[in-house]
């Protein structure tokens, strides 16, 4: 299981940063016609994105014990999105002892 999650984030990683890049040189962020911006479906995708963000933060924040990497994270998580989450899965999944289960990876670490 843990095998199958490292491969199918770092696809969710590679896929995100590879049309990141193509978006980001086909148009600027910032260049988003004003009738898409505006749309009633673009606004609610954001909420539903955002909203989505947080609710992983929320497990961040809790496998996390510093305030600072909570902070780092949770900006990453709002700027960069499912780059910054994927990222953050893949750093878990690979620190993950031989033979660990998914127990491990949502569970907070006991401190030694």
């Amino acid at each position: 299981m843990i095998c199958l999650l490292r491969i199918g984030f770092l696809i969710v990683l590679v896929t995100m940063l590879a049309v990141t890049s193509w978006a980001s040189s086909s148009v600027a962020l910032w260049n988003i016609p004003r009738p898409v911006a505006g749309h009633p479906w673009f606004i609610a995708t954001l909420f539903d994105t955002y909203f989505a963000f947080l609710t992983f933060y929320i497990w961040v924040a809790y496998k996390e014990t510093s305030v600072a990497v909570r902070v780092l994270w949770l900006l990453a998580i709002l700027l960069l999105g499912n780059i910054a989450m994927a990222s953050y899965l893949l750093i878990q999944l690979f620190r993950l002892p031989a033979g660990a289960g998914i127990e491990e990876l949502l569970l907070r670490r006991r401190q030694s």
